[in-house]
């Protein structure tokens, strides 16, 4: 396909690598560029797979794509006594952020995964669009696409009065490796997605590859994501201030945070979860906590100048498909090129709408979701309603 135009990719992430080895193997001659300065890592990042997150896997076979996922055919709520208050079977599958990251990473061009490059501005005309970098440089392209995250600068730039807005509670999150839980904990969580609903929220918990992709279950690691309810204002100021002094935007790192928040998640832990899930939660030497915003925007198509993923629509992790709209996004914008024969304004043109509706509807999906664990109190274990999914509730589950 000699009239695929030549991209270039802000973002180096999982959904810019989706992106850019949709693109490389529809034909166009694609670059990314990441303004980190080394290969990234997520610490705690656990990821609801989709068919769509891992259709790069399943079409071109690089790898089995089981060598990338958790098998977990059970979803289970607890009760405050560690008995089972619901169970269903769900066939969901879960992976990490560093293992899907590394693995799309080792099927893409290292020459053409520039490390280093930080965006600081972009202009097009009739015929290019360029990318305008931090140390002067520039690139020109025929199509740049953006995929640099729920704090995207390009967003900034495209759409700026689009703001973040507070979801009123945050994520505390961390990992633990299943050899350091009990055997008995260890098993009790080891097949499942493990939920427990407090008075003021809900903690999940579910296992995830090694750190070397190891999936076998003693070799694997438990992370949990718990939802808390932080008044705007001085009340998250205050937790997102770090040990150091600094007040952060969206996230404490691991490390960073206060002794006397992390002292505080043990205690809390100890009083209100039962006992499988505190003895996970209070052996983790490094919790930290991530700000839960929602963001959508207007546009996503600005002449030769897209933006895809959390760029665009940031949407709560509840539907566990963030990732998985992110690829979506990258394959609808592989189609449409192709559809178009590489006419990039065409292409835009036909695939911003459909990526925008359906960014709309699972923005709007996880939020209900959210509002009804942290506000409204009304979640109802086994409601399909609150299933993971990305067109909509459910359609997470893997064949069998």
């Amino acid at each position: 396909m000699s009239g695929m135009p030549r991209v270039a990719i802000v973002g180096g992430s999982i959904g810019g690598l989706t992106a850019a080895l949709v693109l490389r193997d529809v034909g166009c001659e694609v670059d990314v560029y990441e303004r980190s300065t080394a290969e990234l890592e997520a610490r705690g990042a656990g990821i609801v797979s989709h068919p769509v997150t891992v259709r790069y896997f399943e079409e071109n076979r690089p790898l089995d794509v089981d060598r990338v996922m958790v098998r977990l055919p059970w979803l289970r709520f607890l009760e405050r006594d560690g008995g089972t208050l619901y169970e269903e079977q769900r066939n969901y599958r879960f992976t990490s952020w560093n293992t899907l990251y590394r693995n799309l990473l080792a099927h893409f061009d290292t020459d053409r995964y520039h490390l280093g490059y930080e965006m600081v501005g972009l202009d097009q005309d009739a015929d290019q669009a360029t990318v305008h970098f931090a140390d002067g440089g520039a690139i020109s392209a025929d199509l740049v696409v953006c995929a640099d995250g729920v704090s995207s600068r390009t967003r900034a730039i495209l759409q700026p009065h689009i703001e973040p807005r507070y979801a009123g509670y945050v994520a505390w999150r961390g990992t633990i490796p299943e050899s350091g839980l009990s055997g008995p904990t260890a098993e009790r969580l080891g097949d499942a997605i493990t939920y427990h609903l407090t008075d003021e929220g809900h903690i999940l918990m579910y296992p995830i590859p090694g750190l070397h992709d190891e999936l076998e279950p003693g070799s694997r690691i438990q992370g949990f994501v718990w939802y808390h309810n932080y008044a705007e204002g001085t009340e998250l100021d205050d937790l997102l201030t770090d040990r150091t002094g600094l007040r952060r935007e969206s996230s404490v790192p691991p490390g960073l945070m206060r002794d006397e928040y992390v002292a505080w998640t043990k205690q809390y832990a100890a009083e209100r979860f039962p006992a499988v899930v505190t003895e996970a939660v209070t052996r983790i030497a490094n919790p930290f906590v991530q700000v839960i915003f929602d963001v959508a925007v207007d546009r996503m198509a600005f002449g030769r100048i897209c933006l895809i993923g959390d760029g665009a629509m940031a949407v709560r992790p509840h539907a566990g498909a963030g990732t998985a709209k992110a690829c979506a996004d990258a394959w609808s914008l592989g189609d449409a090129l192709t559809e178009t024969d590489g006419d990039v304004l065409d292409a835009l043109a036909a695939w911003e709408p459909r990526q925008r509706e359906l960014g709309y509807a699972l923005l709007e999906r996880a939020r209900w979701i959210g509002d009804g664990s942290q506000f409204r109190h009304d979640w109802v274990p086994g409601d399909p309603r609150l299933r993971f999914g990305l067109y909509e509730a459910g359609d997470a589950v893997f064949p069998e």
